[in-house]
């Protein structure tokens, strides 16, 4: 579905970005792996020798981004894709929190995010076509109590999205969000315990998700954010 096609995957040695990576991997993507991580995890480097991984990638600031993208149109030739999965969640209520979790949320969430598209924009517009996909939120839409940096972050993600899906659908681009419920990490099921993560969304059925996005079959969706909740 995917042969040849050079893929950049941002916060890719996570559970989802290495989801992710496996499958488009399976597809036949060229890819490149980024993530802010200072090293990389062995399963990661065993697993995918034949692609380009890159740790220490600080990608909240615009000049290391597209210092990183750089590297990887000098190495493969060109991007097709980006799939923007770095990110972070913080809960904090408004009245005993911080200023500071506000901005480290939205530097992790949402520059992150802007300084990747802006990055790859030229590469994608010069060839008249692309594919970016952001990992959203579903609380991008409503707040609940502690959320609201968190969710604040991830709205902007999604009006990110709708703003440069404007700007580029005439150009041969798509620009899509995905919205994810709770995804079944060791992390989330660490933090929530008692919850019920058979009802949480797999990883892998958000990477068929992005698959689909980055596929000709999703050639007329743009500018969408798309709810992937798994049973909640």
């Amino acid at each position: 579905m995917h042969q040849n096609k050079v893929v950049i995957v941002t916060g890719a040695f996570g559970a989802l970005g290495q989801s992710v990576a496996r499958t488009l991997a399976a597809q036949g993507a060229k890819l490149a792996l980024l993530d802010a991580a200072a090293a990389v995890p062995d399963a990661l480097k065993q697993a995918f020798q034949a692609h380009l991984v890159l740790s220490g990638i600080d990608l909240s600031r615009d000049e290391t981004t597209a210092a990183a993208v750089s590297r990887v149109v000098s190495q493969f030739g060109h991007v097709d894709a980006l799939v923007n999965i770095a990110g972070g969640f913080a809960w904090e209520t408004v009245e005993a929190g911080h200023v500071a979790t506000w901005e480290r949320m939205f530097a992790m969430n949402l520059k992150t995010a802007l300084h990747a598209c802006r990055a790859v924009l030229p590469h994608l517009i010069a060839k008249g076509a692309g594919r970016i996909v952001n990992i959203g939120a579903a609380g991008a839409g409503r707040a609940g109590a502690g959320m609201g940096a968190y969710a604040a972050s991830k709205s902007g993600v999604l009006r990110l999205t709708e703003a440069l899906s404007e700007e580029t659908k005439d150009r041969g681009l798509t620009v899509n969000a995905i919205l994810p419920g709770i995804i079944d990490t060791p992390t989330n099921r660490k933090d929530m315990p008692d919850a019920d993560h058979t009802r949480w969304v797999a990883p892998e059925a958000i990477a068929d998700v992005v698959s689909f996005l980055l596929s000709d079959a999703a050639r007329a969706v743009t500018g969408a954010g798309i709810p992937v909740m798994g049973r909640l």
